[in-house]
């Protein structure tokens, strides 16, 4: 069964508070929005204390086309991308570097802007991995795209048991701020959304193990993806003239509550198992009423969260990225031999994407 041997993140040098970005809000919405004081409690009651974004603040106070913020995704999507694969190739979580050229795969995931050739591409033509690399890019998989791209890393090891795949998840959702959209969707999104990078190698049971350390290493068990019927106008973007504009409904946290738990119960089933046999919930951290929702639909125990909520409060929501710094936190714990983990992350569609892990 494959294994996820190392996880390296990257994020824009520009940090903002959550102080200075409720600030940032109440000027563009004040003139707009009689009861703002009240809506701005979402940044209060978010538990974000600081998020990092493409560009410096004041850029985002003019107006750009979709043409122009796009441009900007590619140059810091390769940029951060980059950086995050070259953490995880030469990660501490490995005994000794991982070579370009020993990557057989990469799956690129991103759902925050457009580029063909698609930004794998990119990356090959500044970092020397082989030229006959597999490309599997994978976009419009929103939240949940770190998660799947980890399935589907799995898949790939299965069928290729000596192979070592790249997940590269890569999301600039500051870029596809609307300054003129003054929707409670985009009042959400802005107290929320943050950018970022991550890699994670996933390598198959043949694979040389040379960079493999001797502590327990989380092997993938068993995956699974669920869409949920009809629920196409939950959580995604309007694709207008101006750009992506951020799609949420306020039944999301209800959604979770009622659909997730009989999804993960039946995922278990399938392996002879009960969530009170999960040690470990790595779970992408959406905002604090989703990881609030997971807790109620799972009833999860305390602590079954703090990664995620970790996460959540340094990083804000990074999307498809977010559930993979999630897992590098995890991947640096002391987690012992013949534990169980769950990688699970929810997205447009709406959908969910589940991962059983062992470590061993």
């Amino acid at each position: 069964m494959p294994y996820i041997l190392s996880v390296g993140t990257g994020v824009p040098q520009n940090e903002i508070t959550q102080k200075d970005a409720m600030e940032f809000a109440r000027h563009l919405f004040s003139q707009s929005a009689n009861n703002i004081e009240r809506l701005l409690k979402v940044f209060h009651n978010g538990e974000i204390e600081k998020r990092h974004i493409a560009k410096n603040i004041e850029w985002y106070q003019n107006d750009h086309s979709f043409s122009e913020k796009n441009d900007a995704f590619i140059e810091s999507a390769v940029e951060l991308s980059i950086e995050a694969i070259d953490n995880c190739l030469t990660s501490s979580l490995l005994q000794s570097k991982v070579e370009y050229g020993e990557i057989d795969a990469i799956i690129m995931v991103c759902t925050t802007g457009l580029a063909t050739p698609s930004l794998d591409a990119r990356i090959m033509n500044a970092l020397p991995f082989s030229r006959h690399m597999k490309r599997i890019p994978i976009w419009g998989l929103g939240c949940a795209g770190g998660a799947a791209g980890l399935s589907r890393a799995n898949e790939y090891c299965r069928a290729f048991p000596s192979a070592k795949v790249l997940v590269v998840a890569v999301e600039l959702c500051s870029l596809t701020f609307q300054k003129a959209d003054l929707s409670k969707s985009n009042l959400i999104g802005t107290s929320l959304f943050a950018d970022g990078a991550a890699a994670a190698l996933v390598v198959g049971s043949e694979a040389d193990c040379r960079s493999l350390n001797s502590r327990p290493l989380p092997k993938v068990i068993d995956t699974k993806s669920t869409l949920l019927n009809d629920s196409l106008d939950v959580m995604g973007w309007d694709i207008k003239n101006e750009g992506l504009f951020v799609v949420f409904s306020k039944s999301i946290p209800s959604i979770i509550e009622n659909w997730l738990e009989p999804n993960v119960s039946g995922f278990l089933e399938e392996q002879q198992m009960a969530i009170s046999d999960v040690e470990h919930f790595i779970a992408h951290p959406g905002g604090k009423k989703v990881i609030m929702a997971y807790e109620e639909a799972l009833q999860l125990p305390e602590g079954k969260t703090a990664e995620s909520l970790n996460v959540l409060r340094d990083y804000g929501n990074m999307s498809s990225a977010s559930v993979l710094f999630v897992l590098e936190q995890f991947l640096r714990k002391d987690v012992k031999g013949g534990e169980y983990g769950i990688i699970t992350a929810l997205g447009p569609g709406f959908s969910s994407e589940l991962l059983l892990v062992r470590w061993e």
